[in-house]
């Protein structure tokens, strides 16, 4: 069964509330709401998701482990360590970051993204995560991304046997390897492509859509669910033939109508499909 999560944005986010919201938004799934400092306040989260049924799918460790600046890639590993860490200790399903940037931007495009060396050096940064915390629970994964690896279903598929450990995940966001027309009018097949080749190993999706405006040269823009031509149907139909638990996450939208917008769709393309989320 598939867990359809997002995030809700409260005033207040004292746990009970929290879980109030994202009980009321029809959410069984959720990103990491704390930090894990507050050991007090992460034992209060962990117990109201609990009763409310609400997995923690991912915790996220947003840095740049392969950043050209070696100081800032040393820290960015460890603060990955740190993250993971804290999913292991909380049963999260994946610790999720993306694989960096050789750019000063660390999230954006470089020429040297997607070399041979870059793969390599993508390789001994999870894996000196991974080792360094070794975890039981959780797996770490890298969320794709349309200029540096994992790029692909293929691409992510040589990951996986080149880092070759066993708490190394695959998270799937198609939204993120859409990056031509092709791939644009052609996404039912990207999905069932990277899902035929990678479900076993998937433990995290994200929900997005993808609009192809029409001016040169070629623009590509994030919207929200519904809005564009992502093929849902598709999508959770591959997912839920896997069979399995699998939390599919909306993420980057700024309002509460927005979420209750794209949650609405996605779980209306789903009942028709006779998908429960």
């Amino acid at each position: 069964m598939l867990r359809l999560g997002g995030q809700v944005f409260l005033e207040n986010n004292e746990p009970a509330l929290w879980a109030h919201a994202m009980k009321q938004a029809g959410f069984r799934a959720a990103t990491c709401p704390f930090d894990g400092k507050d050991t007090t306040l992460m034992q209060a989260y962990l117990e109201e998701a609990s009763k409310h049924d609400i997995v923690i799918a991912e915790v996220g460790a947003w840095s740049n482990p392969i950043s050209i600046d070696q100081s800032i890639a040393r820290q960015a590993i460890d603060y990955c360590a740190e993250r993971l860490q804290l999913a292991d200790e909380i049963g999260a399903r994946v610790c999720v970051n993306i694989a960096g940037s050789r750019g000063t931007v660390w999230d954006g495009p470089h020429e040297l993204n997607l070399t041979d060396d870059t793969f390599a050096l993508i390789v001994d940064t999870v894996r000196t995560i991974i080792d360094q915390v070794k975890p039981t629970q959780t797996k770490y994964a890298l969320e794709m991304m349309p200029w540096v690896f994992p790029n692909s279903a293929d691409s992510y598929a040589a990951l996986l046997k080149a880092i070759d450990r066993p708490q190394f995940g695959v998270h799937f966001d198609p939204v993120n390897i859409i990056n031509s027309p092709h791939s644009y009018y052609h996404n039912d097949a990207l999905i069932k492509d990277f899902i035929e080749k990678l479900g076993e190993h998937i433990v995290n999706v994200h929900a997005k859509d993808i609009w192809l405006q029409p001016k040169l040269t070629l623009h590509l823009d994030e919207v929200v669910p519904g809005q564009g031509n992502l093929r849902y149907d598709v999508l959770l139909t591959q997912l839920q033939a896997l069979k399995r638990d699998i939390p599919v996450i909306i993420e980057h939208l700024s309002t509460n109508e927005q979420v209750a917008e794209a949650a609405a769709y996605i779980r209306n393309v789903a009942k028709k499909k006779g998908i429960p989320l």
